[in-house]
């Protein structure tokens, strides 16, 4: 159907998110979708100095090059974030601030986790208006996991299948956006 980029944030020691990424990138895939998994460990960017788009060849890195790529050809992102200190984690704001006109008019949603009871709701709040400044608005429904570390397994199965259930509205409405999106920018854009 599309190609997804689905955006983890975290890159502490013993993270739990990448079980969350895991299980959204699965349950992308099983609805026919190509999801990439965006880890900060793997592309390790700078701290950001400037966009891509304004960087000399020179200070361009191979990781920067190949997110611009996988960013340009993605139909929608997901943005999986923790919530630290009340706000978004550093290394998943620094990747999505090299880019911009990657992510233009197309749709985002967020996925937050918690090791406590509210699955990292306050940085829900605060992703709504980067993602919309960053020219990929989300998606009314959102996808809080609180306890992240008693919902999935190493490898993002979840440990309560009726998780999968839970989770149709969000995966039906963030398809609908990406179709709604596309059709949109195959009829032209604004600008």
């Amino acid at each position: 159907m599309a190609k997804v980029s689905v955006i983890l944030g975290s890159v502490r020691e013993g993270r739990e998110g990448i079980k969350a990424a895991k299980f959204i990138v699965k349950r992308l895939k099983e609805r026919g979708h190509e999801a990439i998994l965006i880890d900060p460990l793997e592309y390790e960017l700078p701290l950001l100095k400037n966009k891509f788009a304004y960087l000399e060849d020179e200070e361009k890195t191979e990781n920067m090059e190949k997110l611009q790529e996988i960013f340009s050809s993605s139909e929608g992102f997901v943005i999986v974030s923790a919530e630290y200190n009340h706000g978004v984690p550093p290394a998943l704001k620094n990747i999505v601030d090299y880019f911009m006109n990657e992510f233009f008019f197309k749709p985002s949603a967020i996925v937050t986790y918690s090791m406590g009871p509210f699955g990292g709701v306050r940085v829900m709040m605060q992703w709504r208006p980067i993602l919309a400044e960053l020219g990929m608005p989300s998606i009314p429904t959102t996808l809080p996991i609180p306890s992240i570390q008693n919902t999935f397994d190493e490898e993002g199965n979840p440990k309560d299948s009726s998780y999968n259930e839970k989770t149709k509205k969000f995966f039906d409405e963030f398809d609908w956006y990406i179709d709604t999106f596309k059709a949109g920018r195959e009829n032209g854009i604004p600008y």
